[in-house]
């Protein structure tokens, strides 16, 4: 099944008036998959059993999310790595700089070499 696209025109950053414009591919989401249809999905492929896979998807995120508030990198593997990342704002010197100056936490999250392989030889078809 191919990733679905729509076009959209984008003008040329820091030019008045917007310079020359472009047409640029953008993903249209397909229908979203939840926590049952990956369980369900994983069932096929494994002699788990549902509980248990849902049991280990629930103990995975609760390991992640503490780690991650650690300041953790985590590796899955095939599967990618998580890592935390900082937004804040700027001091004139590091002596100003507290963590009230930090805005914002996030979640990074980079795909394994299999992940990124597979979006690299996918098909694509513009939607209609």
């Amino acid at each position: 099944m191919p990733i679905h696209y729509k076009l959209y025109q984008k003008p040329q950053p820091g030019v008045a008036g917007g310079g020359q414009k472009k047409w640029y591919a953008l993903a249209t989401l397909g229908e979203e998959l939840t926590i049952d249809d990956l369980v369900r999905k994983i069932e096929k492929f494994s002699s788990f059993s549902e509980a248990d896979i849902r049991g280990i998807i629930i103990a995975m995120e609760n390991v992640i999310k503490e780690e991650m508030t650690n300041g953790k990198v985590i590796r899955l593997d095939v599967l990618g790595s998580f890592y935390p990342s900082l937004s804040s704002v700027g001091t004139e010197s590091e002596e100003d700089f507290t963590a009230d100056n930090i805005k914002s936490a996030r979640a990074i999250y980079r795909p394994g070499k299999r992940i990124s392989n597979a979006l690299l030889r996918a098909d694509f078809k513009k939607k209609k």
